[in-house]
């Protein structure tokens, strides 16, 4: 034990302290209180299920008193004496009708045959005849049995009937046990509270779910036990349903019958409950206070020894920034206070020291991190510029190459144009080519224009007409590869001011990737509709337009350089035709996103602003150029 005090720290002494001083009275006060509490309310139950269970009992074997009173008296009367039908009928349907009680009234004869009935069915609890019934002087009851098309169980009860001192018949009055149920046995014991009646056997006789009666029994419960056991009654246990339970049992005089009157321990108990809530939060208020007072104790005699001897190990490890004198408080004027501005004044000079050399330091680093970025820009800017030479040299190749005989085939088919008359079933297919022609040269420019873009020419744009356009151009091509090129324009549409020209040549060129991407027979889809562009902080309007082809689709590992300059996967292509359609939307202050899976296709998504943020040059056509 003083080993194990010698290595506790002065706070957890504390607490074990308080809380000793505090919690044990409270919790020895709670525990005699709820036992106390649970033994009142135990008494308090049992004394009302008794007084309950006595008056129910004592109005049943009254009730059933009456009842062979009842019966005593028609057999005496002389209309049932007389045994003549069409005269005990009457008398009969009267009896039922004035008393209520009975489902049916019935005349049996000496030899046991119905004389009469109230009724046109006769369900006869038991043996009809009177030798087995009982002795001849005194009415008798019957065994209950449960009719399941009534859903009720019913009892008898036989008198004789005698003239002259000899039995010539009998009466009985078939009584249902939903009279006992709802009149007698009904109780207002809070909600789960019930009274029910059984027989020697356990089978249930008259129970409010009908469903029970002659069909179970509570043999093997711990309610059969309370009625017929010697064990101690004042405890509770589980009933017929398996839930915990007090409650008290009586025989019924005359009968095999026992009434079990029962309230779930739950309910009962609800009280006690509170009270054990009650209890715990006053704990737990009490262990809130003690931890606030060793809180309040700590801050001003444990607290300031800890941050010392933190402060302490900080300033003897060099690896750490000596904030001593951050840490530690120098308000007081007792001895922590003296003790904690001695301590503070030390760890100044060496902070001061440190800080010297820490600025030394830093002047070197920032002049190493300096001349670093330095490097780095200027090898970006040399990686840049060796692309965009190459690009240049590049560019100026191919217009030597193209330029000079496309210009021959150009001037060719105008001189044709001129010169031979075109039939008209091939006027249109010369139209698309020239058309093709006016487009290569375009993009020889184009291809110049990466290097040393020129100017956008800003125009109002139909968008749904650019797409138009766009598709009829690419429309023979997809034929003839036998694609389905599908469009779909989502109203309503809004245009936009951007450079005409320049985005068919970045729609042709998405829609020829998605052919060339696409086998034939494939599927090729573009859509466009109005959505949302979020730049910077701010949301603006645009329009988005959707390609989506079902071809092979893009590795994951090249969909991050897809648009870097001369990266290309195909035998014949030069890597421009991604670049630059990059380059078209990002000046149009545009986003373009790419989704592709593997034998799943491919989509780019072009978010165009309807207005951008600076057009370059504004209410100019493409075609002024």
């Amino acid at each position: 034990m003083h080993y194990i005090l010698s290595i506790l720290t002065l706070r957890t002494k504390l607490v074990f302290l308080f809380l000793a001083l505090t919690l044990v009275p409270l919790i020895a006060i709670g525990f005699f209180s709820i036992r106390n509490t649970e033994r009142l309310i135990k008494s308090l139950v049992l004394r009302q299920l008794e007084n309950i269970g006595a008056d129910k009992g004592a109005i049943l074997e009254r009730w059933l008193e009456e009842r062979k009173q009842d019966l005593q008296v028609i057999a005496g009367t002389s209309i049932v004496q007389s045994m003549d039908a069409t005269a005990i009928a009457p008398y009969l349907s009267l009896i039922q009708k004035h008393y209520g009680v009975y489902k049916n009234l019935t005349i049996l004869s000496a030899s046991d045959q119905v004389i009469v009935s109230t009724s046109t069915t006769h369900d006869f609890a038991g043996s009809t005849s009177w030798e087995e019934i009982g002795g001849p002087e005194s009415p008798v009851l019957t065994k209950i049995i449960y009719l399941d098309e009534e859903r009720e169980s019913i009892f008898q009860i036989a008198a004789p009937i005698f003239n002259s001192g000899a039995r010539i018949g009998t009466v009985l009055g078939t009584v249902g046990t939903n009279n006992i149920i709802y009149t007698i046995l009904s109780v207002s014991l809070g909600q789960t509270g019930e009274c029910y009646l059984v027989d020697s056997d356990g089978a249930f006789l008259a129970h409010k779910e009908p469903e029970r009666i002659l069909s179970e029994n509570i043999s093997q419960s711990d309610s059969f036990k309370n009625i017929f056991g010697t064990r101690d009654r004042s405890r509770t246990y589980l009933d017929y349903r398996g839930i915990e339970v007090l409650g008290f049992s009586q025989k019924i005089g005359g009968t095999d019958w026992y009434l079990v009157v029962e309230q779930d321990r739950a309910e009962a108990f609800q009280d006690l409950e509170k009270l054990k809530k009650y209890i715990y939060l006053t704990l737990l208020l009490a262990s809130s206070s003690t931890f606030v007072l060793i809180w309040v104790i700590s801050h001003h005699i444990v607290g300031p020894i800890r941050t010392l001897s933190r402060s302490a190990h900080t300033l003897a490890n060099t690896d750490h920034d000596p904030i001593a004198t951050d840490l530690v408080g120098t308000r007081r004027g007792d001895e922590i206070g003296i003790l904690c501005r001695a301590f503070a004044n030390m760890a100044l000079k060496i902070r001061e020291r440190q800080d010297s050399l820490e600025q030394q330091c830093n002047l070197k680093e920032a002049e190493l991190e300096k001349t670093g970025h330095t490097l780095k820009q200027f090898k970006l800017i040399a990686e840049r510029s060796e692309k965009f030479a190459a690009l240049g040299r590049l560019g100026a190749a191919v217009a030597h190459e193209i330029r000079t005989p496309l210009t021959s085939l150009k001037l060719f088919l105008e001189s044709v144009e001129t010169e031979i008359e075109i039939s008209p079933e091939y006027a249109q297919d010369f139209m698309v080519a020239m058309g093709q022609i006016a487009r290569i040269e375009t993009a020889i420019n184009r291809l110049l224009d990466f290097t040393k873009p020129k100017d956008l020419f800003f125009s109002k744009i139909d968008t749904a007409g650019l797409i138009h356009d766009v598709v009829s151009i690419i429309k023979p091509l997809a034929n003839k590869q036998e694609c389905v090129l599908q469009m779909d324009l989502r109203e309503p549409l809004p245009g936009i001011a951007a450079d005409k020209k320049l985005l068919e040549e970045a729609l042709i060129n998405l829609l020829i990737n998605a052919l060339e991407a696409s086998q034939r027979g494939g599927h090729i889809a573009v859509t466009a509709m109005a959505d949302t562009l979020r730049i910077a902080d701010e949301t603006k309007p645009c329009v988005r337009i959707d390609i989506q082809d079902s071809g092979a689709g893009i590795p994951e590992e090249h969909l991050d350089v897809i648009f870097d300059p001369f990266f290309t996967t195909k035998p014949t292509g030069s890597g421009l035709g991604l670049p630059m359609v990059l380059n078209t939307i990002k000046r149009h202050e545009g986003e373009i996103r790419v989704r592709s899976r593997l034998n799943e296709g491919t989509l780019f998504s072009l978010f165009l602003p309807i207005t951008p943020k600076m057009p370059e040059t504004y209410g100019r056509d493409t075609a002024d150029r």
